[in-house]
């Protein structure tokens, strides 16, 4: 009798891999959960947590209704009645290479303004197309200021204006967005606005202020889970994108097939369901909380935080004036490195902060659900117990006392 079976054995080999030993999440993770109050990913509501353990088919009626509703709350969020609301399988810098990359092309003049690292990297993103680049560079710890910016779009012309809303890698706050954002529309550019950090955190809205694309992450001021983002494009930037001389270079983000998925109910690529329904959620909590009340409540405790960190005689990095509110820059104590303080605040408090990205600061968020009171008085507190055990003489009994009369005030 003839056998059809088909045998699996394979030719011994010395060089073959052996199964990896490892061990559980279970045995990697903390016993006490980390109080995550860095500069993103933030804590997450239980209701996006839960939403990120669903599956459901990503083509299907229910991921309609899904997607439409996430459009519309989107819509509330950004401040925009644009139809060009999409999502994006990627961080917040996906997001940012889709509007980047879209709206850019070889020879495109494109004027970045460049406070620190993430202002940079769009910069970047536009050469990498063969964009011409311009940056107008801000000294560190400063703000941009409209006349500046003037006097560089008068010189160059440029086509494209970015611009980021918050700095997170060094604590820059760009108040002077909206006459920023006017004067490049008056000179026939689009405005290209990085709010990963401040999108719900501070008031930035896209209409009003005439811009084209604006871009944000699901991690930060959303509360969302990382890796999945949204971005909102104007009609103008839309019109842009579809007159192109050639489809942009990069598959996945190409605007025009997101299209498919995100405003035709078809098929694009296997959408991140579950990370869509918790963004979903996510979008749900802000919309019942309001955006007024939301920007009320960032203000209140991130000025609280500020009161708390002064008051134990540390010193914030960036002047008043130019202080982002979501991301707290705190210098670091002669002698003591970022790494240093990190470390031993999330060993011995279970609270994790963040270092920088090349100035002498760590940085607490001040993100969604970082803002809340109980996540304000441990982490002072845990910031105030680091500084004391690595030698830093600060008062923690007035900081903590700060805080207090500082949120009983607002």
């Amino acid at each position: 009798m003839k056998n059809d079976s088909v045998s699996l054995d394979l030719p011994h080999d010395s060089r073959k891999i052996p199964c990896p030993a490892v061990v559980p999440l279970s045995s990697i993770l903390p016993e006490e959960p980390l109080l995550m109050m860095g500069a993103g990913p933030v804590p997450i509501p239980d209701a996006v947590a839960k939403a990120n353990g669903v599956v459901i088919n990503h083509l299907g009626s229910t991921m309609a209704t899904v997607i439409g509703q996430v459009k519309s709350m989107a819509r509330y969020v950004f401040q925009t009645q644009s139809k060009w609301v999409m999502g994006v399988a990627g961080p917040g810098s996906a997001a940012m290479e889709m509007a980047v990359t879209n709206l850019a092309w070889q020879g495109t003049r494109v004027l970045c303004v460049c406070n620190g690292f993430f202002s940079e990297r769009m910069a970047e993103m536009a050469r990498r197309v063969g964009a011409n680049v311009e940056l107008l560079k801000i000294e560190s710890g400063r703000a941009a200021n409209a006349d500046e910016v003037a006097a560089a779009i008068a010189r160059f012309r440029p086509e494209i204006v970015t611009i980021v809303q918050g700095e997170t890698s060094n604590t820059v706050w760009n108040r002077n967005l909206a006459p920023i954002a006017a004067l490049a529309r008056e000179a026939g550019a689009l405005v290209v606005v990085d709010a990963v950090c401040t999108l719900s955190t501070m008031p930035l809205p896209m209409d009003e202020w005439g811009i084209d694309a604006v871009i944000t992450g699901g991690q930060k001021g959303l509360s969302s889970i990382p890796g999945v983002s949204l971005l909102a494009f104007s009609d103008a930037a839309w019109q842009r994108i579809k007159s192109r001389p050639a489809p942009p270079v990069h598959w996945c983000l190409d605007a025009s097939l997101a299209e498919n998925f995100w405003h035709n109910a078809s098929y694009h690529y296997t959408a991140p369901v579950s990370g869509v329904l918790a963004l979903h959620e996510a979008l749900r909590l802000v919309c019942a909380e309001t955006l007024e009340r939301r920007f009320a409540r960032h203000l209140k405790c991130s000025n609280a935080l500020q009161a708390g960190i002064e008051a134990m005689s540390l010193k914030l990095y960036v002047a008043r004036e130019s202080r982002l509110n979501s991301v707290v820059g705190i210098e670091l104590p002669n002698g003591l490195s970022g790494a240093d303080v990190c470390a031993h605040i999330s060993r011995h408090h279970h609270v994790e902060i963040a270092g920088s990205f090349g100035a002498p600061i760590v940085r607490i968020g001040q993100m969604g659900e970082q803002c809340r009171e109980h996540h304000l008085f441990r982490t002072v507190h845990a910031l105030g117990r680091t500084m004391l055990c690595l030698g830093v003489a600060v008062d923690l009994p007035a900081g903590v006392a700060a805080l207090e009369r500082s949120l009983a005030a607002a």
